[in-house]
Formats: C-alpha cells, structure tokens, sequence
C-alpha cells in the first residue's frame, strides 16, 4: 500500500501568511502541520509516501522531510504545476502508484482518536481486496462538504454500505461529510483518467468516488464519538486545531503525531536512530519527548 500527501494549493485563505511560506509547514501549536498528515497515514502501516506540493514549496518540505530514513520509512516528491483538483494527485502520481492500492490524505487535514490506526489498517486490507474507502464525520453544515448518504450493509453488518456522494448539495442527504483520507484499490491512477473537469474546472474526487460507486465497490468508515477532524486551511481552524493539540498534550502529557515516535513503536526505526533524533532537536520540547520515548518514560 502506498500513500500520498497532497500539499499542494496557494493558501489563499490563510493569506498573508502563506505568501512566505507552505501553508502544510505553519505550525499546528508544536509541530508543521504536515507532519499530521504523515503520522497518519503511518499510523496505517503505509511506508512508501508520495508528498505532491507546489514548485516554490517542494524544496521547502523536502529540507523538513528529507527522504524518511529518520522515520524508517521511504518519502518522495512530486510537483503540481497548478491545483485543478483532488483527484489529480493520482494523475501526478501515477508512476509512483504503480499497480498498487494507495491512500490519499490532504496535507492540512487533522485526525485524532483511539483507534484510529485499527480502522485505517481494515481500510487498507478493504483496499488490497478491491474496495475503496472514504471516512465520514458529522458535521453541522453539510452544504459546505461532499456529503455521503449510507446505510447498513446487509451483507456485512459491521459495514455501510454507500448509497449517494454529492459535492456540496443545496439539500444534503446526510450530515456526513466525507474528510479528506481515502483508500483506493490498485487501478486508481487508471479510473482517475476517466474523470472530467466539473463545472469549476476541477477534477473532483466525489466524481472518482461516483465511479467506485457505480461499480459497487465504495464504503464509508464513519468516525464517530471520540475521533476528532479538522480542515485547518483557515485562520481559525487553524487557531482551533493549534488549542486542540496542546489541550490533548498537555492532558494525556504526550505528543501528538510525532512520526519518530511512530517508526519507533513500530520497530521501522532502531533505538541509536531515535536518540539521534532526539539529540538533533536539542532542549526543546519535541526532542524531549522523544528522550522520554529512548528512556521507557513514555510506555
């Protein structure tokens, strides 16, 4: 399973901000955002990460990034010349997906709940047998979302079984709004060609979603009570995921998404490796942390 992390975009919205800067390396309290969507999709065992960005801030998160040896995994970059759309990521990445399964996850979007890594290993497993899957979370406001309309899956009751996926409806159909982490089977960079610019010009991923749909093979993981999503592509979104992590810091007295931390409870990375991290981010709170992790503190 490979996974990409579409970084692209101008960042207009977080504007000025990010006329100096990617908006995935702003900080989310301690850490550049983009380092959420990395642990995430680490979280779901996947070590082979394409990360897409734009020419101007490629070299920028490659000199954060570098190739993930320090995180025992393998990263490399491509460009998107211009942001027409979601579904693009598998046009640009389509040597590097290969004839493979691959997850996509947005380079601004925040995941967080016990438990995570299990439904994103069975997303993965979903995958390999020839089933995509996209993640729904509640929402107040669904007109402002691609929507997903479900229901039980007879044939697998721990399952749902998808019936709609609109891109912000005039009258949505659930309050479930698909969030930016998908699954794809092997053959994806392929149905991705088959998708038309919409009205806007944009190659959606809800028109990629439809056409798995079509084929019967698209399910929907629901993140229900205590798993938190957040878009930090605003200002205060940006601010909410910013307090939302140093409350959960400061609470549990442990970091959130430190991919060293990872790649060592996963055994990708050995103990002399993690200490040299450690070492190399110093007095400050991070490389603290992650001395605490070399020492047994953090169990």
């Amino acid at each position: 399973m490979k996974g990409i992390i579409l970084a692209g975009g101008s960042g207009t919205r977080l504007y000025p901000l990010t006329m100096v800067t990617s908006k995935q390396l702003l900080p989310v309290y301690n850490k550049p955002m983009i380092f959420y969507p990395l642990s995430t999709l680490m979280l779901a065992h996947i070590r082979e990460i394409l990360v897409i960005s734009t020419k101007e801030d490629t070299p920028r998160l490659k000199n954060l990034l570098k190739d993930g040896h320090q995180y025992g995994i393998e990263i490399s970059y491509a460009i998107q010349e211009s942001p027409d759309g979601l579904a693009q990521a598998f046009l640009i990445g389509k040597d590097f997906v290969g004839d493979e399964p691959c997850a996509l996850i947005l380079g601004d979007n925040i995941f967080y709940g016990n438990g995570l890594g299990r439904k994103m290993q069975e997303s993965v497993e979903d995958a390999q047998n020839g089933i995509a899957t996209i993640y729904g979370y509640y929402v107040n406001d669904p007109e402002r979302f691609g929507i997903v309309e479900f229901t039980k899956d007879p044939d697998k009751p721990n399952k749902n079984k998808v019936i709609s996926v609109e891109e912000k409806p005039r009258e949505p159909k659930s309050n479930y709004a698909i969030v930016g982490l998908y699954f794809y089977p092997k053959g994806v960079c392929e149905l991705a060609e088959q998708v038309k610019p919409s009205a806007r010009g944009e190659l959606e991923i809800t028109s990629l979603n439809e056409l798995y749909l079509q084929q019967n093979n698209l399910a929907v993981e629901l993140l229900g009570r205590g798993y938190t999503w957040m878009d930090a592509g605003t200002m205060d979104s940006l601010m909410d995921a910013s307090e939302f992590v140093r409350m959960m810091e400061e609470r549990q007295g442990m970091l959130v998404s430190a991919p060293e931390e990872i790649a060592y409870r996963y055994h990708w990375i050995d103990r002399q490796t993690l200490i040299r991290s450690a070492e190399f981010f110093g007095k400050s709170p991070y490389g603290q942390h992650l001395m605490d992790v070399v020492s047994g503190k953090m169990i």
